[in-house]
């Protein structure tokens, strides 16, 4: 079976060039398409774009955007079908005979065709190059891992995940792991940009908020968002004073860490030619996460940038509190790191 499909960027009317896996022929193949030229600017560090696609509406909104941004970015687009099998989250008493289980892998079959046909319309359009992945090779058991973990081994070797906040009142994104965000940016440690589950986001990475803390996770989205810095128009760094933390004190969750300095963060982004405004919010009353959503619409923000914390117990996933109110109620594209 073919892993990826690529095609040209010549608009409507585009011919597929495929690729084959390493160690695989594939007689009178065309030869895959020279590169895209980078683009003379930061976001060239942003090469392949991997897209998570369930068969919904918003799949083909995720999908557009990501070709629209790895086109500015001189990049490529990957898309990947990743969900959960009907049958492997029923009981074995609920199977019944071998027949029960045909009819769902048919019915899994109709879901990754849906996804597929969303992609093929896409591709239909001009953009970036776009390429279609089936993930890990069904000889190695590929078919059989969990959503995650296929998502996340692709995105070992790609730049950016592009994500959906999560909709469970669309039952075409049914299969799709409420925990699929933190579990695939855990798993790969890669950045990603998560999209909302609502609206149309024509530019992303001009206005951009972020949310600053003296933690591993925060400096890590920071850093992988430079070139989203460097490129954007303005850039505003939001911090609150979280309960049990005072300001020049040092944070009660990074015991040894030194007090956080807005010299260190100024210079260290000022070194990138990153001119940043540091505000200082008073203390976190209220949920951090709506005060961040809050701040992002008051100073008209099109990307918020923030670190993913959470951790899981006994295969659940506990999110700290900004992260889970972010993924909740986000109403516009957020840049993701763990």
């Amino acid at each position: 079976m073919l892993d990826e499909v690529t095609l040209r960027d010549t608009g409507p009317g585009a011919s597929p060039v495929h690729r084959r896996e390493p160690g695989t022929a594939m007689a009178g193949a065309a030869p895959a398409p020279a590169r895209p030229v980078a683009a003379n600017g930061p976001l060239q560090a942003y090469a392949e774009w991997l897209v998570h696609i369930d068969g919904s509406p918003r799949s083909a909104e995720r999908l557009a955007l990501a070709r629209r941004l790895a086109q500015v970015a001189g990049g490529q687009v990957l898309a990947m079908h990743a969900v959960t099998p009907v049958w492997t989250e029923l009981p074995m008493s609920a199977l019944g005979d071998g027949g029960a289980v045909v009819l769902l892998q048919q019915a899994d079959e109709e879901r990754q065709r849906a996804a597929r046909r969303l992609f093929d319309a896409e591709a239909t359009r001009p953009g970036a190059p776009l390429s279609w992945s089936n993930g890990p090779a069904a000889q190695g058991g590929g078919a059989l891992m969990p959503a995650i973990t296929r998502l996340a081994a692709r995105a070992l070797c790609s730049d950016v995940l592009v994500l959906g906040q999560q909709d469970r009142d669309d039952p075409l994104t049914w299969g799709v792991p409420s925990d699929l965000i933190p579990g695939v940016l855990t798993a790969s440690g890669r950045p990603a940009l998560v999209v909302p589950r609502v609206g149309h986001f024509e530019t992303v990475g001009r206005r951009v908020l972020v949310a600053w803390k003296s933690s591993r996770e925060s400096a890590r989205a920071l850093g992988s968002a430079l070139p989203w810095l460097k490129t954007a128009q303005r850039v505003e760094i939001a911090r609150w004073n979280e309960p049990g933390w005072r300001y020049g004190e040092g944070a009660p969750d990074q015991p040894g860490m030194p007090p956080p300095s807005d010299a260190w963060l100024r210079d260290w982004l000022q070194a990138h030619g990153v001119n940043a405004r540091i505000t200082h919010e008073g203390d976190a009353s209220a949920d951090i996460g709506e005060l961040l959503l809050s701040r992002a619409a008051d100073t008209d923000a099109d990307l918020l940038v923030m670190g993913c914390y959470g951790h899981t117990r006994a295969r659940e996933w506990l999110l700290g509190g900004a992260t889970r109110s972010v993924l909740q109620s986000m109403t516009l594209p957020v840049w993701m790191a763990h």
